[in-house]
C-alpha cells in the first residue's frame, strides 16, 4: 500500500506521489491476477464466490511456509495454486452436491480457511526476507517487480484466452450465460461450475503467493476485503474498456482491461493517501468507488433507453400526423 512521509507541511508534495506510483503499479499487476480469478466466477459463471478472501491468504501462507522450508519459489507458487484449486473444489462441491446457495458455500469455505491458514502459518504473522531467500518479486526492486508482474499477467491472460476458446471453456461460459439451455445441450453444468471455481481460486492463491513475496510477510487477515478489490478492478476495467473500445471490446481486451482496472484502483488509492485523507476510510472509499462504477453502466443504459423510447414515440406521433 502507498505510504507517504510527512514533510511538516499540510500541502501534498507531488514528488512523493510520483515516487510512490511505481510501487502501486507493481501491486496493481499482482492484484490483477486476483481480479482475473474474480472475473471468471463473477462475470463468466455468474457465481458470487466469497472463497476469495480465504484462498488469497491460503496462497500467501503456503508460499511463505514452503519457501521458509527451502522449497524453490516456482514450486512453492505451484503448491499455492494447488491449494487454491482445492479451496475452489470445496466451494463447488458444497454448492453443486449439497445444494448450498452459492454465496453461502463460499462463506463456509472462507471461514474454514481462516483456521486452516492459522494451522499452516503457526502464528498470525510470518515474515519472509528477500535478504535470506531468492524471491522472484520484492518491493525492494520496484522495476523488477513491475516486469515480473507484467510477465505473469501476460502469460495468464494468454492461457485464459486460449482455454476459454476451447470446448470446455466455451461450456463454462455457456453455463454462466444460460444454465437451463446449457443443461438441455448435455453440458454438465455442475462440473463446469466446479472447474471454473478451481481455476478462479488457483489464480487468487497465485496472487496471494506473489503479494506475500512482494511485501515480505503473510498475515492472517491480509485477504480481508480481497473480493471487493477484485470486483473493483473488474468493474473499473470493464467500464473504461467499454468507454474506449465500445462494441470492439472482445474477450482478450476485456482481460487486459481488468488488469488495468486493478492498476487504476491502486493508483487512485495512492492519490487518496497522498491527499492525506484518513487511511481508516479506505474501505469506505473502495465501497463507494465500486458502487459508482456499478451504477454508471446502469444509468447510462437507462438514459439511452429513455432517449430511444422518446425517439420512437416522436416518430410515431409525427408519422400519424403526416398520415392524417
Amino acid at each position: 500500500m502507498c505510504t507517504f512521509i510527512s514533510l511538516g507541511s499540510s500541502i501534498p508534495n507531488i514528488n512523493q506521489l510520483f515516487n510512490a506510483l511505481p510501487g502501486n503499479i507493481a501491486q496493481g499487476l499482482i492484484w490483477g491476477l486476483l481480479a482475473l480469478g474474480v472475473f471468471i466466477t463473477f462475470r463468466l459463471l455468474d457465481f458470487p464466490d466469497m472463497t476469495v478472501d480465504g484462498s488469497f491468504t491460503t496462497g500467501a501462507a503456503v508460499t511463505v511456509i514452503a519457501i521458509l522450508n527451502d522449497v524453490p519459489v516456482p514450486i512453492a507458487l505451484v503448491i499455492a495454486a494447488i491449494f487454491g484449486i482445492i479451496a475452489g473444489l470445496i466451494t463447488g462441491i458444497l454448492h453443486t452436491k449439497f445444494g448450498i446457495p452459492a454465496i453461502l458455500s463460499g462463506i463456509l469455505t472462507q471461514i474454514a480457511l481462516w483456521s486452516i491458514n492459522l494451522m499452516i502459518m503457526g502464528s498470525a504473522n510470518v515474515a519472509l526476507s528477500v535478504d535470506n531467500y531468492s524471491l522472484i518479486i520484492s518491493a525492494r526492486n520496484i522495476n523488477s517487480a513491475i516486469i515480473i508482474g507484467l510477465i505473469f499477467c501476460t502469460v495468464i491472460i494468454s492461457i485464459l484466452y486460449w482455454y476459454f476458446g476451447t470446448e470446455q471453456g466455451s461450456a463454462i461460459r455457456a453455463t454462466g450465460s444460460n444454465p437451463t439451455m446449457s443443461s438441455a445441450s448435455s453440458i454438465n453444468i455442475n462440473l463446469m461450475k466446479i472447474i471454473a471455481l478451481c481455476i478462479s481460486n488457483a489464480l487468487v492463491a497465485l496472487a496471494g503467493g506473489l503479494i506475500a513475496q512482494y511485501q515480505g510477510y503473510v498475515a492472517i487477515n491480509m485477504g480481508q476485503g480481497a473480493i471487493v478489490i477484485g470486483l473493483a478492478a473488474v468493474i473499473i476495467g470493464e467500464v473504461i474498456g467499454n468507454a474506449i473500445l465500445g462494441k470492439k471490446m472482445n474477450f482478450i481486451a476485456r482481460l487486459f482491461f481488468i488488469v488495468l482496472g486493478a492498476i487504476i484502483y491502486y493508483t487512485v488509492i495512492c492519490i487518496v493517501l497522498w491527499l492525506k485523507m484518513p487511511a481508516d476510510s479506505l474501505k469506505l472509499f473502495t465501497a463507494i468507488t465500486v458502487a459508482i462504477f456499478l451504477a454508471v453502466p446502469y444509468i447510462k443504459g437507462n438514459k439511452t433507453s429513455s432517449f430511444k423510447a422518446a425517439g420512437k414515440k416522436s416518430k410515431l406521433i409525427h408519422g400519424g400526423q403526416k398520415n392524417a
